[in-house]
């Protein structure tokens, strides 16, 4: 791995790059497992689709629970502590590219049902919305391991509607169940172009601890990893 990752950002978003990088390098192992990755037609689709639950013209909200709260790469003049209800923060899907690779293949968080989440709500300008949340769609949607939904959040000024991503339980990526120590093997030997898995856990850590957040499914994994891990 090179010895400084590649880094999620607006720019690489807005103008197509990083997604035509992933496509070219993910079409052929999608077709071969069959994964179906979304084009630009079916991602805008899915856009207006969850936008048209909602009424138009308000400002929205996104919550983030893993990369996103450290990472947004959109626009946005608002961050609130956010906590949610009915989902929680899980090592639940298999990453090839990014942050692993077919012969080492990473994990990833995601939300699966049940418990609880706390994280980072971002407020998108009603006028900027539909741009802003197209870049983050291209980033999230295009692989069909995330599904896109409103939930309920709470930040401190009351409950609000949110848009966020789950898991899809039926994706082949999925992982219904991995022991702790199971996951911190993986997250202390993968990474990829983005970076490795340990450098990711380390910085959800991160942010929440700022937040006065203690992930008790995080710490349970952390019991298993080593101090440090060498660079790949």
């Amino acid at each position: 791995m090179a010895d400084s990752p590649l880094k999620i950002t607006r720019e690489s978003l807005r103008d197509g790059s990083m997604l035509a990088q992933v496509r070219a390098r993910l079409e052929a192992q999608a077709r071969e497992l069959g994964w179906t990755l979304r084009s630009e037609a079916e991602l805008d689709q899915s856009l207006q689709d969850l936008l048209a639950q909602q009424p138009g013209g308000q400002d929205i909200y996104v919550f983030g629970y893993g990369s996103l709260m450290w990472n947004p790469a959109f626009h946005h003049q608002g961050r609130h502590s956010a906590l949610l209800h009915g989902w929680h923060r899980r090592y639940c899907f298999w990453v090839m590219l990014g942050r692993g690779t077919p012969e080492t293949p990473g994990l990833m968080l995601a939300l699966d049902r049940g418990g609880a989440c706390r994280g980072i709500a971002y407020r998108i300008p009603a006028a900027q919305a539909k741009e802003e949340l197209a870049l983050l769609w291209r980033r999230e949607m295009f692989g069909g391991a995330y599904h896109a939904r409103w939930v309920d959040i709470t930040i401190e000024t009351g409950t609000v509607k949110a848009i966020t991503f789950v898991i899809n339980r039926l994706h082949p990526r999925y992982v219904a169940r991995l022991e702790p120590a199971e996951t911190a093997a993986v997250i202390a030997r993968a990474g990829g172009e983005l970076g490795t898995c340990r450098a990711y856990f380390d910085e959800t850590v991160a942010q929440l601890r700022a937040l006065g957040v203690r992930d008790s499914g995080l710490e349970r994994i952390r019991a298993f990893l080593p101090a440090s891990t060498p660079p790949l």
